[in-house]
């Protein structure tokens, strides 16, 4: 029995225009969602290796996100600001930290 054909629906994000501080927001979200994705893997057994090898759990992305391609950054942008533009989207508000506010570790 064959599945019937997936045709992907994301929320509508056309109108939507991000501002310069969430522009900037989603370096930092691209940046964890690499983290954790890697700390996943690292979890499942994966290791760094030069080509990926699912037999033998090695993958080349696993290292700092700095050390990326910035094809390989693209990718992880590209989620964070399609989340943070469906956020937005969705009628929620987004607002920077309060200056003296607590603020995660950079």
């Amino acid at each position: 029995m064959t599945q019937p054909q997936y045709v992907p629906k994301p929320i509508d994000t056309a109108r939507v225009v991000l501002p310069p501080a969430l522009i900037a927001l989603t370096e930092r979200l691209a940046e964890n969602a690499h983290e954790l994705w890697a700390s996943e893997r690292i979890a499942q057994g994966w290791r760094y290796g030069p080509r990926r090898d699912d037999q033998r759990k090695e993958h080349p992305g696993l290292v700092p996100y700095a050390a990326l391609s910035e094809s390989e950054k693209d990718f992880d942008r590209r989620t964070a600001m399609g989340s943070i533009a469906a956020i937005l989207a969705l009628g929620y508000r987004i607002d920077p930290p309060k200056p003296g506010g607590i603020s995660a570790p950079a």
